[in-house]
């Protein structure tokens, strides 16, 4: 009996802390906090997702939006009547430095409310056909620079020059000495899109440069198909680091030399922390570069890593050959690629380097975080970083225009 006892006694109280443990779970904070903080996690995911759209579809309207207005602003009703700015390359430079100065050109256009007319024969020594060849016309309607009156290097003020039709505009930094940097430069952006801008984007007048930039490369069809292909030959695949190394004559007066080590620093800390997020089976790195010896110096010194590149754009990119077709359509290449890789590194003294990630601004939500550069910060030449907003035209009437492919 006495046994008995005892044995019930111990059940009763086995089933009684069993309770407890229980009840204590269902109500103490110990064991309830978890669930609460997976629910808060899993309701700011869903949160932070829906933003993510949001921000995404805005950015594509505000794009879409300014190359509508780029579209009306090249395309006047009357192109003999039209105010134009006539844009030039007679000075020679590389690929790089003619873009952006056609960025320069295209800026003061949209803020001006002149029509750009780009005459690229003196100073394209690629081919003679010129810009057309490898990039669609700035206009469908508007293509010669003629005027009633014209002016070089003489900008347009409300007490003076404003009847003056055609402007030939110089290389900003010749503009700059006889001309007052107008405010409508970067870092200004249109003030009528700057608050929309600011809530999707950490650096607008980037964004901003990007669209001009998307307006002035657009690719003829031979020149696409050019690169998808080698897109494709080379196996360019997602995700991937995209590094830019300049050399050559570069490092003779504007650069100084950096080793494949400080760029292959970044790309290593980039997958570091894309593999605390997710899994990644190859660490892949698209290389462009100007020096031949350079893909078998990283493939060595990084076994661990797949280099995508070509060796016959980096032979191309000589000196010597530089000037020629196979190496602008080399350039090109880089170019895009480099501006769909998923980080950049390089050296922002170059205007490659500073294309490309201008260019990645069009295509990615924000990708004002997707650069590293190695030697000076990035920027655009002529900038003005205390204006962030300026009075720009908003071109009544664009929105009617519908493009295809933008």
């Amino acid at each position: 009996m006495n046994t008995l006892y005892k044995l019930l006694l111990t059940i009763t109280l086995a089933l009684l802390i069993s309770i407890f443990i229980v009840f204590e779970r269902q109500i103490s904070p110990r064991y309830t906090q978890p669930m609460k903080s997976s629910k808060k996690d899993s309701t700011r995911l869903r949160i932070s997702a829906k933003e993510q759209r949001w921000k995404q579809n805005e950015l594509r309207k505000l794009s879409y939006l300014i190359q509508q207005r780029l579209h009306f602003l090249q395309n006047p009703p009357d192109c003999r009547k039209a105010k134009k700015i006539l844009c030039t390359f007679k000075k020679t430079s590389g690929f790089g430095s003619k873009v952006h100065h056609l960025s320069f050109c295209m800026l003061m256009a949209y803020g001006s409310g002149r029509t750009l007319i780009l005459e690229s024969g003196e100073g394209w020594a690629y081919f003679k056909e010129g810009w057309d060849k490898c990039f669609r016309p700035f206009s469908e309607t508007c293509l010669h620079g003629t005027g009633e009156t014209t002016a070089f290097n003489k900008w347009p003020i409300p007490d003076g020059n404003e009847s003056i039709q055609v402007v030939e505009l110089p290389l900003i930094v010749k503009f700059m000495e006889t001309n007052e940097k107008p405010v409508f430069l970067p870092w200004a952006v249109p003030e009528d899109i700057s608050e929309r801008l600011r809530r999707v984007h950490s650096k607008p007048h980037i964004w901003w440069i990007g669209q001009i930039i998307t307006y002035i490369l657009k690719p003829q069809p031979q020149t696409q198909s050019l690169i998808d292909n080698k897109t494709t030959a080379l196996g360019f695949a997602h995700p991937i680091v995209g590094i830019h190394v300049r050399r050559t004559d570069k490092l003779v007066r504007e650069a100084t030399y950096h080793g494949i080590e400080e760029y292959m620093d970044h790309v290593k800390k980039y997958y570091q922390e894309l593999e605390k997020r997710k899994a990644v089976s190859v660490r892949r790195v698209f290389l462009a570069t100007d020096e031949v010896g350079l893909l078998y110096e990283a493939q060595n010194k990084y076994p661990d890593y797949l280099f995508v590149s070509d060796n016959n754009i980096s032979q191309s990119a000589n000196v010597s050959l530089r000037r020629s077709e196979e190496s602008l359509m080399g350039i090109i290449v880089d170019l895009h690629l480099l501006a769909r890789s998923d980080f950049l590194v390089c050296t922002c003294s170059s205007n490659i380097c500073r294309l490309a990630y201008e260019m990645m601004q069009h295509s990615n939500l924000d990708a004002s975080k997707k650069l590293h550069c190695v030697d000076r910060r990035y920027y655009w030449h002529g900038e003005n970083i205390k204006l962030k907003t300026a009075k720009m035209p908003v071109y009544e009437g664009a929105e009617n225009f519908h493009l295809h492919g933008v």
